[in-house]
C-alpha cells in the first residue's frame, strides 16, 4: 500500500492528507438540520450528519488528494453509529481511490495488538469465510508497549501489503516529558525512530517501507533528526497551522526525491479556522509561500459552507513543478455561502468573494 500511497502523491503532485476529524459543532447548520430531521437529536442523527459532511469533502477533493485521515475517536464518541460512520467514510474513500490512513493509535500485546491489526488492517475469520472489518490501508501505532506490541501489527502488513504510521515524536506540546527524555546519551523519540528503521526493513515496498513514522510539524530539528534515522520511512506529519508548524519547517521532513513525507490538513480545511498556503517545488525539494501572482488565477473547489480548498500545478504540467493548496476561512453569512456552493465566482489567494 506505500507504492499506491506514492503513486497517488506523484498523480495529484500534493504530499497532503486530508484529515476527516469532524466535531458536530463543526458541521454546517443546514447538514445538521437534515440529519435530525429524519433521524432526530440521536446518536443515529449526529453519525449521519458526519457521513453527509465527510461524503461532501470526498466528493469535492478525491482528485486533488492522495489520501485521507479518519480520527477514529471522533466516530467513537457516538457509540455505534459513529463507528458505522467511520466505516462508511472509510468505503467512501476506496471507491474513489483514495489511501485511507485509520488514525487509531492502537498498541497493546499479544492477541490484543493482534486483534487490533486485523479489525484495522487484515481479515477476521469467521467459519469458513473471513472478512475485512474497517479495512483502511495504514493505521497508527502506539510503541509504548515495545516490539510485542508492533509485530502483530508488522505481521499484518506484510501479509495484506499495508502499513502502519508509529508514533515517533509527536506535536502536541508536552510530548516531551516522555519522548524527549535522555536515555544512555539521546533522546527516546532517537532511540523510538531507530526501531522504526529496523522493523521497516523487515516489509519493504519499491523504495519505502510499510513502517512508517509519526513526526510533528511542531519540532523541524528533531524532524531532520528523524528523516536522516528514518531514510527509507514515510512520515505523516501533523501539527501543520493550527498547531505551530510553517511551511518552511516541513523541508527536513522531505528526502531528495521529493517523496518521503505526508502533511496532514484537517483543522483548516474542516473548521475554517486557519488560512494556510503551501507551495511545494518538487524540483528544489522547498516550501514556500503562494506568489501573489499566482493566487488570483487559481481554480477554487469548495466542499462546504465553511471553508475553501484550491490545489493546482503549475506550469510546465510535463514536469511535476510545484503544488500548493489554499484554505480560505469564510462566514456563514448566506452571501458568502451563496459564493462556496457555486452560486457565484470565487477566486483565492488574498482576493476576497
Amino acid at each position: 500500500m506505500i507504492n499506491k500511497l506514492i503513486t497517488n502523491i506523484r498523480k495529484t503532485n500534493a504530499p497532503i492528507v486530508v484529515g476527516l476529524d469532524p466535531m458536530l459543532s463543526y458541521i454546517p447548520e443546514h447538514i445538521q438540520k437534515k440529519a435530525f430531521a429524519e433521524y432526530g437529536e440521536t446518536l443515529e442523527g449526529a453519525a449521519e450528519a458526519i457521513w453527509q459532511f465527510n461524503k461532501e469533502i470526498i466528493d469535492k477533493t478525491y482528485d486533488l488528494i492522495p489520501a485521507v485521515k479518519p480520527q477514529i475517536a471522533m466516530y467513537e464518541q457516538f457509540g455505534i453509529p459513529g463507528l458505522e460512520a467511520f466505516s462508511r467514510t472509510v468505503k467512501y474513500a476506496k471507491e474513489k481511490n483514495l489511501v485511507i490512513i485509520g488514525d487509531v493509535k492502537r498498541g497493546d500485546i499479544g492477541s490484543t495488538s493482534a486483534a487490533y491489526a486485523v479489525a484495522h488492517l487484515g481479515r477476521v475469520n469467521v467459519g469458513t469465510k473471513s472478512y475485512s472489518a474497517f479495512d483502511e490501508d495504514f493505521a497508527t501505532v502506539n510503541p509504548y508497549l515495545g516490539s510485542d506490541g508492533i509485530k502483530p501489527f508488522i505481521d499484518v502488513c506484510k501479509e495484506e501489503k499495508k502499513g502502519i504510521f508509529i508514533l515517533v515524536k509527536t506535536s502536541n506540546p508536552s510530548s516531551g516529558e516522555f519522548q524527549d527524555r535522555i536515555i544512555d546519551g539521546k533522546p527516546l523519540y532517537e532511540w523510538v525512530g531507530e526501531k522504526v528503521a529496523e522493523w521497516g526493513a523487515e516489509c519493504m515496498g519499491d523504495g519505502y517501507s510499510y513502517v512508517g513514522a509519526v513526526v510533528g510539524a511542531t519540532y523541524p530539528e528533531m524532524g531532520r533528526t528523524l528523516r536522516k534515522l528514518m531514510p527509507k520511512s514515510f512520515i505523516l506529519v501533523p501539527g501543520y497551522g493550527a498547531q505551530g508548524g510553517t511551511a518552511d519547517g516541513l523541508k527536513p521532513y522531505f528526502n531528495e526525491d521529493g517523496l518521503g513525507a505526508i502533511v496532514n490538513s484537517s483543522p483548516c480545511l474542516i473548521r475554517g479556522a486557519v488560512p494556510a498556503s503551501i507551495c511545494f517545488n518538487v524540483s528544489t525539494k522547498s516550501f514556500a509561500p503562494i506568489p501573489d501572482s499566482l493566487s488570483h488565477n487559481s481554480p477554487v473547489v469548495s466542499f462546504s459552507s465553511i471553508s475553501v480548498f484550491s490545489c493546482k500545478i503549475i506550469s510546465p504540467l510535463s514536469i511535476p513543478a510545484s503544488m500548493y493548496i489554499v484554505v480560505i476561512p469564510v462566514t456563514l453569512s448566506p452571501f458568502i455561502i451563496d459564493h462556496c456552493i457555486g452560486a457565484a465566482p470565487l477566486y483565492c489567494g488574498n482576493k476576497e468573494p
